[in-house]
């Protein structure tokens, strides 16, 4: 993996005609193969869709017998932490720390979105705060 690849859910719709070759990463994650963000997202764009760049980022640490091993493990880790509700993901960074018989990679991951509407929606998760009803008080003497 190399930085900037990117990583789709496996229900990301993507625009009509966007040929995009997607390897399994795991049960959830595909890969979007050698495609990196920022030439998935002149493709996006030119198909009038949208490729938003969250704020969400993820870092985990994996460990394994050899580097791709260990970055494997830690994408997987940082990936099951992207919300349910963003269906892409970048690989930010990978760092890798040798030792005798193990390795341990860093990984960072951040949050994307795919879609065709220029909005997040976030309405739909906004809770709507309901205030009591106004009592009225009324003063001796006084009418309303």
């Amino acid at each position: 993996m190399k930085q900037h690849s990117i990583f789709l859910r496996r229900d990301c719709l993507l625009p009509d005609g966007l040929d995009l070759v997607q390897e399994k990463f795991d049960e959830t994650w595909l890969s979007a193969g050698d495609t990196i963000a920022s030439a998935l997202d002149l493709r996006i764009r030119n198909a009038g869709w949208h490729f938003m760049w969250l704020v969400g980022t993820y870092s985990r640490h994996g460990f394994g017998r050899t580097a791709k091993s260990a970055i494997s493990r830690a994408i997987t880790l940082a990936l099951n932490e992207v919300k349910d509700r963003f269906n892409a993901a970048e690989l930010g960074s990978v760092r890798i720390s040798r030792y005798p018989s193990f390795q341990i990679a860093k990984v960072t991951i951040h949050a994307r979105q795919v879609q065709q509407q220029a909005s997040l929606g976030l309405v739909d998760e906004m809770s709507i705060r309901q205030f009591p009803a106004q009592q009225v008080f009324q003063l001796p003497g006084a009418s309303i």
